[in-house]
């Protein structure tokens, strides 16, 4: 497997890498300073949930229309753009006096904007990695980074949102994604877009299509989008939970993933590796059932932790997914992942807040990771089920192989 240090060899790794780094610490300071922000304006945790986590669900509808210029724009300037958009939003919401329902406008139109640029980026890493089986090293590592600037992000940004105001907090992850639209110019070199034609609404749902044709990539979808975005609902109520500790909480969680993530991007064999998706989404939900108890925060932490250890399951599936998208159609595959699983992860902390609403932010959570664990066994039942070839012979060659194969639903056994 290839090495961490070795991907920094490769040529425009690294500054693709440092503008990612740049935009993940950008969202992760402004999500928790908006948060916050919201939450101390309106003591609602459906509004400081979907207020976080609103772009997200706002994917949904870039994913019909805007993901074809995954493959058909120019990396580097779109890139370059996006980071841009990010700065003025953010900024403006940093503007005083902004109605709730501005916020949630912006924010909607921050969704549409991360659609587009979750393709393009992955899509690119593939690109860069030249498909010889470093994407999932590559994308491990790029994990790895989101799980330490997490870390880092939510400490400081909670310490600052708690010593100054969620406000100017705003503005120093506007000027972050800044630094990414600088790195992003500067370090990246001007590639041709990795297909032809013009991006579009109607290509988009082409591609959609043949993406969601095949039975194996449609229950990837899944497994990728649902389990993960139910359990982001229960992230999503760290700040009506713990109102004054919700960074603790969040730090200890994208611990939790970075440790996911490094074992098994870097250390689990890939004969094991494909077996583990199930066991890490299982893993993902059940730490969240104990906070029916109301766990002090200690135990809440450590509980936030061990959960997100199963985020690993996600780099397992997307080495699938790949394994299963046809050439050209790789940056729209990873774009559809991306927004598919933004959108879910949207419509969990709407989900979730409205159940805290309703009941307390300890029982939705734990709501949340009761129906993450139905989904997850769910789609294991259903994916012990997978199309094999049953011969049908009209003629048989002097070989004894078949002319002619149909296909048959069996269940599927382990061999031997």
């Amino acid at each position: 497997m290839t090495g961490y240090r070795q991907l920094f060899r490769t040529p425009e790794f690294t500054p693709l890498f440092l503008s990612s780094a740049a935009h993940t610490a950008a969202q992760t300071v402004s999500g928790l300073a908006l948060g916050t922000l919201v939450f101390r304006t309106t003591d609602s945790p459906l509004l400081s949930a979907v207020s976080m986590f609103g772009p997200s669900l706002a994917q949904a509808v870039g994913a019909t229309l805007l993901l074809s210029g995954a493959d058909r724009l120019a990396p580097r300037a779109t890139l370059t753009g996006l980071s841009l958009a990010f700065a003025v939003t953010t900024a403006a919401l940093a503007l005083p006096g902004l109605p709730v329902g501005a916020v949630l406008a912006v924010v909607f139109l921050e969704g549409l904007i991360a659609s587009l640029g979750g393709g393009v980026r992955w899509g690119l890493l593939n690109e860069i990695l030249g498909g010889d089986g470093s994407y999932l090293p590559g994308r491990s590592l790029f994990n790895v980074m989101s799980g330490l600037t997490q870390v880092t992000g939510y400490a400081v940004g909670g310490a600052l949102v708690t010593a100054l105001d969620p406000r100017p907090v705003l503005l120093l992850a506007a000027l972050l994604h800044a630094v990414a639209a600088v790195v992003a110019r500067l370090g990246l070199t001007a590639r041709p877009p990795r297909a032809t034609g013009r991006p579009s609404a109607a290509a988009t749902r082409r591609a959609n299509a043949v993406l969601w044709s095949l039975r194996a990539r449609r229950l990837t979808y899944l497994g990728l989008w649902v389990p993960n975005g139910l359990v982001v609902g229960c992230e999503a109520l760290f700040v009506p939970y713990a109102p004054d500790a919700a960074g603790t909480l969040f730090a200890c969680a994208a611990l939790g993933m970075l440790v996911g993530d490094v074992t098994v991007g870097r250390f689990v064999p890939p004969a094991v590796r494909g077996r583990l998706a199930t066991p890490l989404l299982l893993l993902l939900a059940t730490p969240y059932l104990f906070f029916v108890l109301r766990p002090a925060l200690p135990v809440a932490a450590v509980c936030a932790a061990l959960a997100s250890v199963g985020f690993g399951a996600s780099l397992v599936q997307q080495e699938r997914l790949m394994a299963l998208t046809p050439a050209g159609l790789g940056g729209q595959a990873l774009g559809l992942h991306s927004a598919g699983m933004g959108s879910m992860q949207g419509v969990g902390a709407g989900v979730a807040g409205t159940v805290a609403q309703l009941t307390s932010a300890a029982t939705a959570m734990t709501v949340m990771a009761v129906l993450s664990v139905g989904v997850t066994v769910a789609l294991a039942v259903a994916g012990a089920r997978r199309d094999v070839p049953s011969c049908v012979c009209t003629a048989r060659a002097p070989s004894g192989c078949c002319h002619r194969r149909t296909f048959r639903r069996v269940p599927w056994r382990t061999p031997g």
